[in-house]
């Protein structure tokens, strides 16, 4: 009985709470980050409060896309246990993201926001995405290493988020979305390669009308 409960329940127990957390996470990430929206002229403040809206931030965009994963792990390992370590040694790895998005993020202007963007874009269309990108598909061995793929992975679209907004809800909300379709759907350049050319027409419109684009033009006050 110990045993059946063990393999079939155990991930789809995990599933479902992986869901939960990050549910509660974005509500939770949305009220941190009410008013703290000045798009290229967010400060990050100190840096514990930074980290801790930096957390809740990663754990509602990356746990989604990671629960399959996260699932997979279990059902391979066959139990629970090795489950909070999975998560935290993947969280962890978005933590050390958030230290170096800390040190370089500060108020800058349309210009070398739609240059990262446009980075970004092109990232997105290299052999070193393709890589990090499949291998986000594979059964990982451990939290760390799944951490270390999704990062390479998505660390255009998170660069873009810090260019265009690090409290913008509106740029979370985007970069969750393509960071969790790239984990779920398989790696094809039908799939990746529009979102990519998207993402480069949206930095060259950042440098050449950033007027257009959310968060880019300073509020007035």
């Amino acid at each position: 009985m110990k045993l059946e409960i063990r393999r079939p329940a155990a991930p789809s127990m995990v599933l479902g709470v992986t869901l939960g957390l990050a549910a509660v996470c974005w509500v939770a990430a949305v009220r941190r980050m009410q008013g703290m929206d000045m798009g290229v002229a967010s400060r990050p403040g100190s840096f514990g409060s930074f980290a801790a809206t930096w957390m809740t931030m990663v754990a509602a965009m990356m746990l989604p896309g990671a629960a399959p994963a996260l699932a997979r792990h279990v059902r391979v390992v066959g139990g629970l246990r090795g489950a909070p370590l999975f998560a935290g040694a993947y969280l962890t790895i978005w933590a050390l993201a958030g230290v170096v998005a800390y040190t370089l993020d500060r108020p800058h202007g349309p210009a070398a926001a739609g240059a990262v963007v446009i980075t970004a874009g092109v990232y997105e269309l290299t052999p070193v995405k393709r890589y990090f990108r499949r291998r986000c598909h594979e059964v990982p061995g451990s939290g760390l290493r799944f951490g270390l793929y999704c990062a390479g992975s998505s660390i255009g679209l998170m660069a873009m988020m810090v260019a265009l907004g690090v409290m913008s809800v509106w740029w979370m909300s985007l970069v969750a979305v393509l960071a969790s379709a790239q984990k779920l759907l398989p790696a094809k350049t039908a799939i990746d390669v529009p979102p990519a050319l998207t993402i480069v027409g949206l930095g060259l419109v950042s440098v050449v009308a950033p007027s257009l684009v959310p968060g880019l033009t300073p509020p007035t006050t």
